[in-house]
């Protein structure tokens, strides 16, 4: 048999039908189905896929959100590891163990939460060493974006002295990672959460201090605030974000990177230019394949965590549906990965 004719499982969301006369929205559901080869879109690299993890915009888009995917029926899972079955690259072979993250990948490209992807070999990271094909996707979108998050404020200037660095959206994917990575490299981190049950999973990767949510909701009036952080990384956005800017201790700086709560939030210029504040943008999807590569390789190296796999919560294809529904909830804690290896 052709490698295009066999047929591979996958998870796939598509509309549920409805009465004409009906104006309730659309409803989408996830289950899981067959799917040829063959029916992947055109690539250069032909990749089997071993795992894949759970991020937020998979929980979008599993929903029918027309901002991640415009086109249904469809394959979520912007994270992929595996082994390339072909590839018409000269970069890559069969049997190549790699990463694919961003990009269009389960976006509007078929993505991980199916057995097999095809791919432009501009999206494919080879697996560095120091890294399974599991631990990559431990990691994923999720902690690669975190990463880049802390190497940012590094860059910025942070050092452990200068006192306590804030995670906001503490429990979920990034905001864990960022937690257990900023405390590996010795900063005293306070992690934020609205889950009290994700108190003891914080404080075994490594924060310090964990603080609720009802003191940053609400937008002060005041145009800053008493100076509590050196430094941040927020993945929730909205008034929490504008509150978190308003409590950085003079020349700190927020690494901004998701809009949990709202992509909207108020601002004022007199944290700028009264404590010289930075507000820093985080894009993990578009960054450049060779800048996605040296990150990959700090991951598994200087940068890798002693306790990667506390993070992890495996979980197999006929519990997806039910995972994302939490992740949408912002239920989840840690990083749920998905084993297709079977």
């Amino acid at each position: 048999m052709k490698l295009d004719q066999e047929t591979f499982d996958a998870f796939v969301v598509q509309e549920v039908p409805r009465d004409n006369t009906s104006s309730e929205k659309p409803v989408y559901q996830g289950a899981i189905a067959q799917r040829k080869v063959a029916d992947l879109p055109a690539g250069d690299v032909l990749i089997r896929v071993a795992y894949s993890s759970l991020n937020f915009k998979d929980a979008l888009s599993s929903v029918g959100n027309k901002g991640v995917t415009r086109q249904y029926p469809h394959t979520p899972g912007i994270d992929a590891a595996g082994v390339v079955a072909e590839s018409s690259d000269a970069g890559f072979a069969a049997g190549d163990e790699v990463i694919v993250i961003g990009y269009d990948l389960g976006m509007n490209t078929a993505g991980g939460f199916g057995q097999y992807i095809r791919v432009p070999a501009g999206w494919v990271v080879k697996r560095p060493q120091g890294l399974s094909l599991a631990e990559s996707m431990i990691i994923g979108t999720a902690g690669f974006t975190a990463a880049l998050c802390v190497d940012k404020l590094l860059q910025n200037g942070l050092r452990p002295e200068h006192g306590p660095v804030l995670v906001t959206g503490a429990s979920g994917g990034v905001g864990s990672f960022a937690v257990a990575l900023l405390a590996q490299l010795g900063y005293e981190v306070t992690a934020m959460s609205g889950s009290a049950a994700s108190h003891d999973f914080l404080r075994g990767l490594g924060a310090t201090d964990i603080i609720g949510r009802d003191d940053y909701i609400d937008v002060s009036p005041k145009p800053m605030t008493k100076e509590l952080w050196a430094g941040a990384v927020d993945v929730v956005g909205g008034d929490i974000l504008f509150n978190v800017v308003k409590a950085l201790k003079y020349g700190g700086s927020v690494a901004c990177c998701g809009l949990v709560a709202s992509p909207q939030f108020q601002a004022s210029v007199f944290p700028f230019i009264l404590r010289g504040v930075n507000l820093l943008g985080v894009d993990s999807v578009n960054l450049p394949l060779e800048h996605k590569r040296q990150v990959w390789q700090k991951l598994a190296t200087q940068w890798k965590l002693s306790h990667l796999a506390d993070l992890e919560t495996r979980l197999g294809m006929n519990e997806l549906g039910d995972a994302l529904a939490s992740v949408l909830r912002g239920e989840s804690t840690g990083r749920l990965v998905l084993d297709l290896s079977v």
